[in-house]
């Protein structure tokens, strides 16, 4: 087994320490395969997590071993990789979380045994004022895919009347992602209580297929849940082109609107993602330019009589 490698990444050098590493059993992929995916996707990667504070999925001993949500920079970090602090109230303290700047940050993260990147939905300019409204489409244990996709479209019908640009993604698992940029002028519960109404028309369109019953254990599991509290603060979901820690490699894949009827989730993985990246480019690039104001989302909670939401739980602090 080689003890390491050295990358040159943007003008830095990474040091890969223990590249033959296996990751992905399954697969017989390595460390150095997962570091190599992601220079594959560099700028999506970098576009997906830019300046974003990012919670890493850590694997230190591959996915047989054990998984660490490290919300903290793991020591040891180059003077170039660049974090934010953020204030937990729950645990009444801060940390200082990754913020990608450049590919080489990923590539040392990476290094570090990280497998998922989960940003947060706000930018380091401001963490408290969310410029990423996300859409999850959450499917119950007995939803099926053909649900996903329906709800999919009508997500894209009603982005369409309300004029917001959505941009869709697989998440590597079982349901859909759908990010849309908005402004940077509300707090994260008034991000929240706008996706709440938002899920509540989805809804009401396919009231036979779609749930936005907050507690599990009360939906009905055929259904798909509309996950609206991942707006909430310090919430993440796996960023576009986040590998996903399962011994499929599944990727979390931005897609055409064209290709949601036909999307399959197991078909995005680290071994057949890379030439599609080189095919067709970041599909994610241009979500920066079209911005939507959540206000007509906000007439809609008040018409409807929604609350705010109350907040959610936060991850614990490892």
């Amino acid at each position: 087994m080689a003890d390491a490698v050295e990358l040159e990444v943007g003008g830095r050098t990474v040091r890969v320490t223990n590249p033959d590493r296996t990751y992905f059993d399954e697969l017989g992929l390595t460390k150095l395969d997962l570091v190599e995916y992601y220079l594959s996707v560099g700028d999506g990667i970098v576009n997906a997590l830019r300046e974003r504070p990012c919670m890493l999925h850590r694997f230190p001993k591959g996915l047989s071993g054990e998984k660490v949500h490290q919300k903290r920079l793991p020591k040891g970090a180059p003077d170039w990789v660049e974090t934010v602090e953020l204030w937990f109230p729950r645990f009444g303290r801060t940390a200082d979380e990754l913020c990608v700047t450049e590919l080489a940050e990923v590539i040392w993260a990476v290094q570090m045994s990280t497998v998922e990147f989960h940003p947060w939905n706000s930018r380091r300019a401001d963490v408290e004022k969310p410029d990423e409204w996300r859409i999850d489409l959450d499917p119950g244990d007995e939803c099926s895919w053909q649900t996903v996709v329906r709800s999919a479209e009508v997500t894209r019908e009603v982005l369409d009347e309300l004029g917001a640009v959505g941009w869709p993604k697989t998440s590597g698992g079982h349901g859909m992602h759908v990010y849309v940029r908005i402004a940077p002028d509300h707090g994260f519960t008034t991000v929240r209580r706008a996706a709440l109404a938002f899920a509540k028309e989805v809804e009401r369109r396919l009231p036979e297929q779609v749930t936005t019953t907050w507690w599990r254990k009360d939906r009905d599991p055929a259904k798909l849940f509309v996950d609206y509290n991942q707006n909430s603060r310090d919430h993440t979901i796996a960023s576009a082109y986040s590998v996903r820690g399962n011994q499929r490699g599944t990727v979390s894949a931005p897609l055409t609107w064209d290709e949601v009827p036909d999307a399959e989730p197991d078909d995005f993985t680290i071994l057949t993602m890379p030439a599609r990246y080189a095919e067709l480019g970041d599909l994610h690039a241009g979500i920066d330019a079209e911005v939507f104001d959540i206000t007509p989302l906000l007439e809609w909670a008040d018409r409807d009589g929604l609350p705010e939401a109350k907040p959610g739980p936060e991850i614990p602090d490892p």
